[in-house]
């Protein structure tokens, strides 16, 4: 991994551009350096999600007025899922994009095969950007992502004809009013990603190992001011509260609009649904306490943002950092709040009046504090499914909890892929 790890960053310097200089709109401006007016065609193609295109149309419009004069621009917008950039561009990095968006848990493997070529002005987009979105664009010190999105974390929504500000505060709280009212509160519990949430701040080691594959995992602790099974036993009478259920992500807002959910754990892509259920005045705030040890632990989570890289083998590596850069300035972050929703990493459009008025931004935002980034190897979401799925099943084998745990703990770091 070492090996790869140092041939991607020397594939990436190979074509690395020049110093840039700041400019009014973007980040960096001015003629280009290696490539001029005369050099002939610049061909470039994108890759985005299909939802973002008609946005991104207009950015590139954009794009190509303030840069007329210096290049003849063919730039060409194509599908493809930010979740499958890595597979696709490992599979065939010559026949990849110049310019594509991606999210940050795929930025080691995209630098091990030799796909990111390094941000070239990173001074200038550090500056620009929130520290955890420059941090989640870097590896080891040097940036190969130009930031975009500050909002691919998760947070808690809940109605507010049912709830007040102080029931959402701890996870008692909210399944005491569920049950109360007959309703439920929703969280896609046997998600790898989501039941870190109970984890993250027990002070039981967890992460990914220097290989970069494997992780390491003491989830079955029996030692330390919280055990394994003191946690497990948490998990085991949530998913038997009669105020709780656990239903995918993407579902809970059938259930919502049916009634039946009035709270529920996700992220701001789930906003505008939110907002149609349960009106202008649905609430979102970071997630609660839950009891542990008779004390209240805050629930962590893990934190995301989605940013613009590229490819190392582009034809014209100057103009494709300039057109990443033009898509995630100030103003282009600030078009991607209006017209999607979606949070901003540059620190001014987030500053914004508007940004601050989005319940689901500002929950994402409180909520960071306690989330890390996800950095996790294969091997950690199957043993989470199956340990939840075990108790959602009532664990009908009878296994002793302190053996689920050794099973989670141990599945997790596991050396091969299950």
């Amino acid at each position: 991994m070492a090996g790869v790890l140092l041939m991607g960053v020397m594939t990436g310097c190979q074509n690395k551009g020049t110093e840039n200089t700041t400019g009014e709109q973007g980040n960096t401006e001015g003629t280009v350096s290696g490539e001029t007016a005369d050099s002939g065609v610049v061909d470039l193609l994108v890759w985005a999600e299909e939802d973002n295109h008609t946005m991104l149309a207009g950015m590139i419009e954009s794009f190509k007025k303030h840069y007329a004069g210096q290049a003849e621009f063919e730039i060409t917008l194509a599908v493809q899922s930010d979740a499958g950039v890595r597979d696709v561009m490992l599979g065939d990095i010559h026949s990849g994009a110049d310019v594509f968006s991606f999210p940050d848990d795929q930025l080691n493997s995209l630098i091990a095969g030799g796909v990111l070529d390094a941000v070239p002005d990173s001074a200038a987009i550090k500056s620009a950007n929130t520290a955890e979105s420059v941090a989640a664009a870097s590896l080891n010190g040097r940036m190969y992502g130009y930031p975009m999105t500050a909002d691919n974390g998760y947070f808690l929504y809940y109605d507010k004809d049912y709830f007040t500000e102080e029931d959402v505060k701890t996870l008692d709280g909210i399944l005491a009013v569920a049950e109360r009212e007959g309703k439920k509160f929703s969280m896609e519990l046997n998600s790898g990603w989501y039941m870190y949430a109970f984890f993250g701040n027990t002070g039981m080691s967890f992460g990914l190992n220097e290989d970069g594959v494997t992780n390491h995992c003491i989830w079955n602790t029996t030692e330390g001011e919280i055990t394994g099974v003191e946690v497990g036993q948490v998990l085991v009478d949530l998913v038997a509260h009669p105020g709780f259920m656990c239903v995918p992500d993407g579902e809970f807002i059938t259930y919502a609009k049916e009634g039946t959910v009035i709270a529920a754990v996700s992220g701001v892509w789930n906003a505008v649904s939110v907002k149609e259920v349960w009106g202008e005045d649905y609430g979102a705030v970071q997630l609660p306490t839950y009891t542990c040890k008779g004390k209240q632990i805050q629930m962590s989570s893990f934190t995301g943002y989605k940013m613009m890289g590229v490819n190392s083998y582009s034809e014209h590596p100057d103009w494709a950092h300039k057109l990443a850069d033009w898509l995630t300035n100030e103003e282009n972050q600030t078009i991607r709040f209006v017209e999607r929703n979606q949070g901003p990493s540059n620190i001014k459009a987030a500053a914004s009046d508007e940004v601050m008025k989005v319940p689901a931004i500002q929950a994402v935002i409180a909520q960071s504090q306690y989330g890390v980034l996800q950095r996790v190897g294969n091997n950690f979401w199957s043993p989470c499914t199956d340990f939840i799925n075990i108790l959602l099943e009532g664990n009908t084998a009878g296994t002793p909890l302190q053996e689920l745990m050794d099973n989670l703990a141990n599945g997790i770091a596991a050396s091969t892929v299950q």
